[in-house]
């Protein structure tokens, strides 16, 4: 009973990391120098590129699973990808509370 429930909490934090990858892409390109035009493009653009590449390779019903060192780098990659764009827009300290909570939500599922 538990085990199901702290399945559940994973399963619903997981997604709310990812949704915040695609929250802080669109976020960083709409805040980049530029005109309007440039912005909303970046601020669209980057999120529907992440949705693109999750869906191919990330996600549960992906084209092209990846699994194993390849899951981990794919991981990698994109959840840093969000940390990295909070860096770049909104400074040090919510790509730090970002990367936690996917570190926690990492954990809460190897436990």
């Amino acid at each position: 009973m538990i085990r199901h429930a702290v399945e559940g909490v994973d399963a619903v934090l997981a997604f709310l990391v990812e949704l915040a990858v695609y929250a802080a892409a669109g976020y960083w390109g709409f805040t980049r120098d530029g005109g309007l035009p440039k912005r909303l493009l970046l601020a669209l653009g980057t999120p529907a590129l992440l949705i693109l590449a999750w869906g191919l390779f990330g996600a549960p019903t992906a084209a092209h699973p990846v699994h194993g060192p390849a899951r981990a780098l794919l991981e990698l990659c994109w959840f840093g990808s969000g940390a990295a764009a909070l860096w770049a827009s909104r400074g040090r300290r919510p790509a730090l509370l970002f990367a936690a909570a996917y570190l926690l939500s990492t954990a809460v599922r190897f436990v």
